[in-house]
């Protein structure tokens, strides 16, 4: 499947706060932010936050959740809620929720993404299979 680059997330990490249970540790990560690409380009809303379950055995689940408000390749504005989770097969699979009209498509399309670390912050690139663009 061709895939292409439709969003890339710099997230700008905010320490940490943790628990270490009986079970599993629970590591949180606060964020803010920022989105550029072909398609829509912001700024996240306040406050996202990565969850991080970690089993004793070393399994480890990610979850992160947060909006962005900006642009659409139509100019007009809109948000973005996005929640990326890991999945068995060890690959990132964000979920995306609009009101934007041009990037409806994306609420059902199969995306996957990649983080790079930088440093105590991140980088997220969302892909999607490739489409036609606005």
């Amino acid at each position: 499947m061709e895939v292409e680059l439709i969003l890339t997330v710099f997230v700008k990490c905010r320490g940490s706060v943790s628990v270490s249970g009986h079970t599993k540790d629970i590591v949180m990560i606060p964020f803010t932010g920022t989105a550029e690409g072909p398609f829509f380009s912001g700024n996240i809303i306040g406050t996202g936050t990565d969850t991080q379950e970690i089993t004793k055995d070393g399994r480890c689940r990610l979850s992160a959740r947060y909006m962005i408000e900006g642009h659409d390749c139509a100019g007009k504005p809109c948000r973005l809620f996005i929640e990326n989770e890991n999945r068995d097969d060890g690959r990132l699979r964000p979920r995306i929720v609009t009101d934007s009209e041009a990037l409806a498509e994306w609420e059902t399309s199969l995306l996957c993404a990649e983080i790079e670390p930088d440093g105590d912050n991140v980088t997220i690139k969302i892909y999607k299979e490739k489409s036609a663009r606005c």
